[in-house]
């Protein structure tokens, strides 16, 4: 498969399991509320993990961006990005400052 799904693969499925497997505890696997950053057009009928970028916004709610390209064999947005905005399929348009899902790369 191409660089994006592994990744996304990786974090939705792979990094919960492996934590289960060494015995750590458990954790919230669940996306995380941000504020968009941009407007964020309407998604379609699949489930899309975008790569975006947070940073610090008010009463510590994080904002996210998503990152200029979201071609799926392009590395270098895949580095850029510190998590993935999840859009659920048909989604609507989402104008900047609505809370959003997100899952942090944070493994």
């Amino acid at each position: 498969g191409n660089p994006v799904s592994s990744l996304v693969c990786t974090r939705v499925f792979l990094v919960p399991l492996l934590r289960a497997l060494l015995g750590q505890q458990a954790r919230d696997e669940r996306p995380i509320q941000a504020s968009a950053g941009v407007a964020l057009e309407a998604n379609g009928p699949r489930q899309h993990y975008m790569r975006a970028t947070t940073t610090a916004g008010a009463a510590g709610l994080a904002v996210v961006t998503p990152v200029r390209s979201q071609d799926s064999s392009l590395l270098a947005p895949l580095a850029q990005a510190d998590c993935l905005l999840v859009r659920p399929p048909h989604a609507p348009a989402a104008a900047p400052g609505a809370l959003v899902p997100i899952l942090p790369l944070d493994f």
